[in-house]
């Protein structure tokens, strides 16, 4: 169906529900493309898109932003990281910032760029900072298997990978947002699969439908939602067809499987997760970089006046928090969710015109 055909269709199904409907958009990804397709501008008053925590620079925690900044510092350490972690702000500096005092702080493009860096550097401990959702975790587990492979054995990384499946429960559970439906995340999809998602149906009686990155594919996916919403149904309903699957990518689950394991996790701004994170096997310990300098880092609190974790849940938009667009900006970010150019808090700044 083309734009206008879903925009008439969309309201002729929210008519027919008679309620204000929340409905949560998982991905950062999604967040961004609603904004540059003006979708908000289609939809009925009432039909509420509420931003998620599915950005994953946006979620990693201040402390683990701190242990990255801890092993940058240390003399014999090459630390390499995707270029949208470098402005994070930590307890007291950024990546950027560390490297700006000196430390040997690099932006790679894929973390197998990591193994030529340490063939090239053996006197040095090379680190990637492995930090996303379900789309990212297999290329460090492919890094890992290369690197066993080729014994480059000054290799090592530090895992904040989180998933995404027990993020959406832990806001099911919580009391301070309603969710009526959820769109997806179509990159985490392809990897995992739409069968994981089933116990927020089957649970929560939520619906639920993937969809791809284009003005139609997004208003297909509120449509969906709303129909099953109409029908008093809720499923898991897959709208990206062409690129996700009930069973996802087996061989790249499989791969994660082999080397990661789940465990808590530290969410920014939303706390702790149980079974929410991925740390290595065991087996894979000395490829530890936590284990291997096991540093004391301490907690430390959020920012004063930061509303990152209410933003996450759903149940601030970014232009509620006192600190957006004023003292908190892309080019001086106070929290995580104004630096990613997923962020919900970047993109309100940058679209904003167009809500």
């Amino acid at each position: 169906m083309e734009v206008f055909s879903l925009e008439k269709a969309i309201k002729n199904f929210f008519t027919r529900i008679g309620h204000p409907v929340n409905i949560m958009e998982v991905c950062g990804t999604h967040t961004v493309a609603i904004f540059k397709h003006g979708i908000r501008s289609l939809l009925p008053e009432g039909l509420k898109l509420l931003s998620g925590p599915g950005c994953p620079v946006c979620v990693t925690s201040i402390r683990d932003v701190d242990i990255a900044v801890a092993m940058s510092k240390h003399e014999d350490v090459i630390f390499a990281t995707f270029g949208d972690m470098m402005r994070v702000p930590g307890g007291k500096q950024s990546l950027g910032e560390a490297r700006a005092e000196g430390a040997d702080v690099r932006i790679v493009y894929s973390p197998l760029d990591c193994l030529k860096m340490a063939k090239e550097n053996a006197d040095k401990k090379v680190i990637f900072f492995s930090a996303g959702f379900e789309t990212t975790s297999p290329s460090g587990a492919a890094t890992l298997f290369e690197a066993e492979r080729q014994a480059v054995n000054n290799f090592y990384l530090f895992s904040v990978n989180k998933l995404v499946p027990p993020a959406l429960e832990a806001l099911l559970q919580s009391d301070d947002v309603r969710i009526d439906g959820f769109l997806l995340p179509g990159h985490v999809s392809a990897i995992i699969g739409s069968k994981v998602y089933s116990f927020v149906t089957e649970k929560y009686h939520v619906p639920c439908v993937i969809t791809g990155f284009g003005a139609e594919d997004i208003l297909g996916g509120i449509l969906m939602l709303l129909k099953q919403i109409t029908e008093k149904r809720a499923s898991v309903e897959i709208q990206y067809k062409s690129v996700v699957t009930e069973e996802g990518n087996k061989k790249a689950v499989e791969f994660i499987n082999r080397y990661f394991e789940p465990c808590d996790s530290y969410w920014r701004g939303i706390g702790l997760l149980p079974g929410s994170g991925l740390k290595l096997k065991e087996m894979w310990r000395h490829r530890d970089a936590e284990a291997l300098l096991d540093l004391d880092i301490p907690e430390v609190k959020e920012p004063k006046g930061c509303l990152c974790g209410l933003v996450l849940r759903g149940v601030k938009i970014p232009s509620e928090c006192p600190l957006f667009g004023k003292v908190c900006t892309p080019e001086r970010p106070v929290g995580a969710c104004m630096v990613s150019s997923e962020g919900s808090c970047a993109a309100y700044y940058k679209y904003s015109s167009r809500m």
